[in-house]
């Protein structure tokens, strides 16, 4: 079972709600980074999700077919010429803390399962983001160059979700991917009716590609890339 967080980490959740909010709305307007972003119609089966790999713990995943409303699939695409390091090493740092590069006042990762400063299969996390919710998700894969996690119960979103980096002719290009429905009821009326949930996702992982760019560039070459793939159901 996914060890809850405790209520000190609940309590101080609940008191970063009105400054997270308040941030993100407040860098949200301003960020001037160039982006390159689309939304399509989407189709089964190119845009499934990955196949869970043989014997992940699957104990309280929330799968995409447990959501909500149409399925989305999202990648957002950062490149960076003349990278300072190469996609191994890269991804073995963030392995062994995403908050090197997660946005603090957008996406903190609190590890509930599993040793510090290392990442496995099966290891958990809880994503405190801003607003009244936690993102509990476990890790399914990891490889040298990325991991993927499930989402649990309670998480905003079911379905999966993919950091991966890869070397390209000299340059590094960064990618977070996810395959997913809105998590409940009212995690749908965030995401498709307000809209809101999704452009907060949209700035929370285009702003973790800007601390991924800042702590591994090089330079970014050309507008960050956001490509969504709409299936309704």
């Amino acid at each position: 079972m996914p060890r809850e967080p405790s209520p000190a980490h609940r309590a101080l959740t609940a008191a970063t709600w009105p400054a997270g909010m308040a941030y993100t709305a407040v860098s949200y307007i301003w960020r001037t980074t160039p982006m390159h972003r689309r939304e399509l119609a989407g189709r089964f089966p190119d845009d499934a999700p990955p196949e869970v790999p043989p014997g992940a713990d699957l104990t309280e995943a929330q799968r995409q077919e447990d959501g909500y409303g149409a399925y989305l699939r999202r990648r957002y695409r950062a490149v960076v010429a003349d990278p300072r390091a190469g996609a191994e090493a890269a991804m073995r740092e963030i392995q062994a803390d995403p908050d090197l590069v997660a946005p603090f006042a957008l996406a903190r990762f609190t590890k509930t399962r599993g040793e510090e400063h290392r990442l496995a299969v099966g290891d958990e996390f809880s994503i405190r983001m801003p607003g009244p919710w936690n993102g509990p998700v476990r890790v399914v894969e990891r490889t040298p160059v990325s991991f993927r996690f499930v989402t649990l119960a309670g998480h905003i979103e079911a379905g999966q979700i993919e950091w991966r980096a890869a070397d390209r002719d000299g340059r590094l290009v960064f990618e977070i991917e996810s395959w997913s429905r809105p998590g409940d009821r009212a995690s749908y009326l965030l995401h498709h009716r307000l809209h809101m949930a999704k452009e907060v996702q949209l700035h929370m992982w285009t702003s973790t590609l800007e601390r991924v760019i800042r702590r591994y560039g090089g330079r970014r070459e050309g507008p960050l890339d956001i490509e969504t793939r709409v299936v309704d159901q």
